[in-house]
């Protein structure tokens, strides 16, 4: 006869092996799946709010992101902010462009986007990014998968790490946090609403069809002598130890552009234009650089020494032969203070 004491080990040992098939899944069992969803989607849709604290005013942003298998891409950014309207990064079978309906203003890049770099709001960067890191920590929650993984920002170190959570039963992504080097959160990326599979129409990722997406301002004429309102003269908050030590105005035949230079022991000069005409559609300038986030629902083109933007109706261009490239998004993220002119 089995004694007592022994059946209640076999019963408690059966519970374990119960248990533990039933349990969580393993990291590797999760990045795998992971990787599966990646491979068979079609594509998604997904609904984003981004929110980012750099030290200055709390920056808030949405993003709506469109991925059609195998490669193609429309991410729409604008900012709480810019009364203007936003910008839009699109990947179609002719390449990469940024797109600034308002001011019918096109570029396109030589570049490997959204390969190259960390990219937040993608679902195929996040999962490579977590993959691709032999290091990435693991842990969970009720509802959760959370990875803790390196970020790849090529042109800022600041912001080392990430932290993913992944939904357990979609294994979607549902929010992010990037995280500085002493732990803290400067951005956060919700994932509002995140649909698998949807249909897609060609002319969704055309160019004509996105720059046709948006309405000119009302307050920019598009023909005639139309008169710009007072033009609001950006500052970067973040000089890098420089100062204003020159500012020129040019009156252009539709507009005014505003050059300041900065000295200090690394110069650079700040270049803000306006428009009172919106220019005829044309085609896409092609530029030698990468496609950065600056953070204000802002895209810009950085090059080794010079960085250009559109915002809130407004052209930038941020050039340093002394810069580094991260100290140029570093500047140029900080764009920010007004002067009333």
């Amino acid at each position: 006869m089995i004694k007592k004491s022994r059946l209640w080990m076999i019963f408690v040992f059966g519970i374990v092996l119960v248990l533990a098939a039933c349990g969580e899944k393993s990291q590797e069992d999760v990045v795998k799946k992971l990787g599966e969803n990646v491979e068979d989607l079609t594509g998604y849709k997904a609904n984003v709010e981004m929110k980012m604290n750099t030290g200055q005013e709390e920056q808030l942003f949405k993003i709506d992101v469109w991925h059609k298998k195998e490669d193609f891409y429309r991410v729409s950014l604008s900012s709480n902010k810019d009364d203007k309207g936003g910008q839009i990064i699109l990947k179609n079978k002719d390449g990469v462009f940024v797109l600034t309906p308002e001011l019918k203003k096109s570029f396109k890049f030589q570049s490997e986007w959204p390969e190259n770099s960390s990219q937040p709001y993608l679902y195929q960067s996040l999962v490579e990014d977590i993959s691709g890191d032999e290091e990435a920590e693991f842990t969970t929650d009720d509802n959760h998968y959370i990875f803790k993984a390196r970020t790849n920002y090529q042109s800022n170190n600041s912001l080392p790490y990430q932290e993913i959570y992944f939904d357990k039963e979609k294994y979607t992504p549902t929010l992010v946090k990037i995280l500085d080097t002493d732990g803290n959160t400067v951005v956060e990326v919700k994932f509002n609403s995140f649909e698998l599979d949807p249909s897609f129409k060609d002319k969704d990722f055309e160019i004509d069809q996105n720059m046709a997406s948006s309405t000119t301002p009302e307050d920019v004429p598009t023909s005639g002598d139309g008169v710009t309102d007072e033009l609001q003269v950006m500052v970067p908050i973040e000089t890098i130890g420089a100062e204003l030590t020159d500012r020129m105005e040019v009156d252009l035949e539709n507009g005014k552009r505003i050059i300041s230079t900065f000295t200090g022991e690394k110069n650079f000069t700040l270049v803000q234009e306006k428009m009172n005409v919106v220019e005829t559609l044309s085609s896409p300038v092609e530029v030698n650089g990468d496609i950065v986030n600056l953070g204000f629902g802002a895209v810009g083109a950085l090059s080794d020494n010079s960085v250009e933007w559109d915002y809130n109706g407004m052209n930038f261009y941020l050039a340093s032969d002394e810069l580094t490239r991260e100290e140029l998004i570093e500047v140029a993220q900080s764009v920010q203070g007004q002067e009333v002119k």
